[in-house]
């Protein structure tokens, strides 16, 4: 086969056949073709697209261009969850210890933020020691014994994906659904999930603001991931606010250990937690059905297994063992904490969620280019949500940063991001949609 008529074929409509996408893809990986071909092929594929049937074999190829992990001997269903990422989304962090505590196995392979979203391995490297990238031995010790582990992709995940990704960055070909989808499931299938559950974010602070965009995105990743053989439940969430109280790194662990805990759970992150986490226990067969699952997530909260839980993979992965009673003491704490106060009175009627977002980064809690590093320390609390009532010069959150000039432009880009008016809004329900294959 020449790559150049692969090429021609996808430019001018054609159907490509599986033998002609996995052809392409080990060029991808081994480096035969070229770049200049793979930008071809991703501007190919971004203006005509590929049917779902391509996008399986897509996604195939990509997820076997490097190492596919395997269970075989894992007592209990092995599943896990993605998000398309947000502000003030710490779900991962809670939800992997609960499924474990209701008998799955979450090999959780996260990613680090980028741009206005957070990235779970970031919160997770905020606590002192934690490994976030052990080697594969340590990885699937912690998964078998404590039943959850979050850590970082590795080169040898899914490289084809890397290269064509970043090739795709710098040519305009990243908002392609094909490619996003087999992007994103290339690397979670080769996990070697049995059931996976997907959160499509729509709104202000997503990669999709549109529903219409969120619904297409939620309906291919369902529909690809179960046709390459793992069945998927996507789930539309709202992304018109932070979804947790606070938005930063080691601000969003504790706000995770007082969830965890019980110490404080956020309504809107609660509803969000339980929806996600209760898909794959029924997928696997750990529920009857989604009451059941939501039920059988709120004892391992309340009865502090799924805390437990959490504590031991902290510990595992080289964090300290005593972290659910001493968060505030051992996670690093900014220099400054100061009140972001409310231009003028009135219910919040609208926030601008990657307005705050990118607040965090300002303050230093985030990326604009991937090798940036991070402050741990920054970022928001106590966060106004939709239909808070405020008067002027109460905060819209507490700010937490490492100077007072860093603070006062962060209560400036909130001020800006927050909308106020005379009468309560009616807020968006958290989970907007369940989309099936």
């Amino acid at each position: 086969m020449l790559p150049q008529e692969i090429v021609r074929a996808k430019r001018d409509g054609a159907k490509l056949g599986r033998d002609e996408i996995e052809f392409f893809v080990r060029g991808i990986a081994d480096q035969s073709i070229s770049s200049e071909q793979v930008a071809a092929f991703a501007m190919a594929v971004f203006f005509r697209g590929m049917d779902m049937d391509e996008r399986v074999d897509l996604t195939r190829a990509m997820m076997r261009s490097g190492d596919v992990l395997q269970w075989p001997d894992m007592p209990g269903p092995v599943v896990d969850k993605h998000s398309t990422g947000g502000v003030g989304d710490n779900v991962s962090l809670m939800l992997a210890p609960m499924l474990a505590a209701c008998g799955a196995y979450a090999p959780m392979i996260s990613g680090r933020g980028l741009g206005h979203t957070g990235g779970t391995l970031d919160k997770l490297e905020a606590i002192p020691g934690y490994v976030g990238k052990p080697d594969n031995a340590l990885f699937r010790k912690v998964v078998r014994e404590v039943g959850c582990a979050i850590i970082g992709q590795t080169a040898r995940l899914a490289p084809a994906d890397q290269r064509l990704y970043a090739i795709r960055d710098v040519t305009a070909t990243v908002e392609s659904i094909a490619l996003i989808t087999a992007s994103i499931l290339s690397k979670k299938l080769a996990e070697g999930l049995s059931a996976l559950v997907m959160d499509v974010k729509c709104g202000s602070g997503a990669f999709m603001p549109t529903l219409e965009g969120a619904r297409e995105l939620a309906q291919s990743i369902a529909t690809v991931a179960t046709g390459a053989g793992t069945p998927t439940i996507a789930l539309i969430t709202d992304m018109n606010e932070p979804l947790a109280s606070a938005a930063g790194n080691a601000v969003e662990v504790v706000n995770a250990v007082d969830y965890l805990t019980g110490a404080r759970r956020d309504p809107r992150l609660h509803e969000v937690t339980l929806a996600l986490a209760a898909e794959p226990l029924v997928a696997r067969g750990l529920a009857r059905d989604l009451t059941e699952a939501r039920a059988k997530l709120q004892r391992a909260l309340d009865s502090g297994a799924a805390a437990e839980r959490f504590e031991r993979m902290v510990a595992a992965l080289g964090g300290p063992a005593g972290l659910l009673g001493d968060a505030r003491k051992l996670l690093p704490v900014a220099p400054v904490v100061r009140p972001a106060p409310a231009p003028r009175s009135g219910f919040v009627q609208a926030i601008d969620a990657r307005e705050v977002g990118l607040a965090v980064v300002e303050l230093g809690g985030g990326r604009r280019r991937a090798s940036d590093s991070i402050d741990p320390s920054v970022g928001l609390t106590e966060l106004a949500g939709v239909g808070k009532e405020l008067r002027a010069g109460e905060p819209l959150a507490l700010v937490h940063a490492r100077d007072e000039e860093a603070a006062a432009a962060a209560a400036a880009r909130l001020a800006a991001a927050y909308r106020t008016g005379e009468a309560r809004p009616e807020r968006a329900p958290p989970v907007i949609e369940r989309i099936a294959p």
